[in-house]
């Protein structure tokens, strides 16, 4: 069983990315800028944004910042993003998601640049994913693929089964693992909450992503030998063996499930680092006019 280790490639990516910026600089270009806009106090969103300005800082980003109360009206709000579609010294914007209730994250969405959505929530960049065109794939998903390829796992001609179908993750990793491409080429099958036999289904499978939000709910037997398991949930759970007193744990029952796998991601150190990365990754693209040119 060998350990993915989303940490270690996190830092590479990085260190890649921070490279190519210093040329940036040497060539007297424009460094890239990354603006984000948060509503409210919700504190997992903040630990996002923070952590996604410390990474533009890591990788020598610009950074724009702005923050609204949460009873900042929609037209305010969409105003700003027009504002900042507008704006040429912007390359990406995301604005973080939930939203609070008056505000409709379709329209949010809809109403950043497809040029500029690093997220690649758009449905013009979700249609250009869908089509194999260049695109912003959206962070976690395209962060499992880097994944895979730096692991040089085998997808081609293997039984692929994701579980969850979320329009962040699992959709868009379904999509992504048929594609005519490394890593591709797999059978997929969605699985979801009304799917039936789902032990079944999982059990064949020599690939398993699954992104549901449910503790530990993959378990030993519904993995074969030798699979590959890709834990995107994450759920906090209180704890009295941590000095928290809270605990991190993933979709997969890890210590049962972890010794019949090949290849395997813990939680936390897997999936989550390599997200914000290949938001610094899109936001390099959206720089270098690399999608839309």
């Amino acid at each position: 069983m060998e350990l993915i280790d989303g940490k270690k490639i996190s830092k590479q990516i990085k260190l890649e990315i921070a490279e190519e910026v210093n040329k940036i600089k040497q060539q007297g270009g424009v460094i890239p800028n990354l603006a984000a806009i948060i509503v409210g106090h919700d504190g997992a969103s903040e630990t996002y944004v923070a952590s996604k300005i410390k990474a533009c800082e890591q990788v020598g980003f610009k950074s724009t910042e702005v923050r609204y109360e949460d009873t900042v009206s929609e037209e305010e709000l969409l105003n700003k993003i027009e504002e900042f579609n507008n704006n040429d010294d912007i390359d990406g914007l995301i604005v973080q998601l939930p939203l609070p209730k008056h505000i409709s994250e379709t329209k949010v969405i809809e109403t950043i640049a497809p040029k500029k959505d690093v997220d690649g929530f758009h449905p013009i960049n979700v249609g250009r994913m869908v089509a194999s065109l260049p695109t912003y794939v959206s962070a976690t998903p395209a962060g499992i693929m880097e994944l895979l390829k730096r692991y040089n796992i085998e997808t081609s001609g293997k039984n692929c089964v994701v579980i969850g179908r979320s329009n962040i993750v699992g959709t868009p990793m379904s999509i992504l693992m048929s594609r005519k491409s490394y890593p591709g080429n797999s059978t997929v099958t969605l699985c979801h909450s009304r799917t039936k036999n789902i032990k079944e289904i999982s059990r064949e499978a020599d690939i398993i992503i699954i992104a549901l939000g449910k503790a530990e709910f993959l378990t030993a037997d519904m993995v074969k030998p030798g699979a590959v398991v890709i834990d995107v949930g994450i759920t906090r759970v209180k704890s009295d063996k941590t000095k928290s007193g809270w605990k991190l744990l993933g979709d997969v029952k890890f210590d049962e499930v972890a010794p019949k796998c090949s290849f395997i991601t813990p939680v936390p150190g897997g999936v989550g680092p390599m997200t914000i990365v290949s938001l610094m990754k899109n936001t390099l693209l959206a720089a270098n006019n690399e999608i839309y040119k």
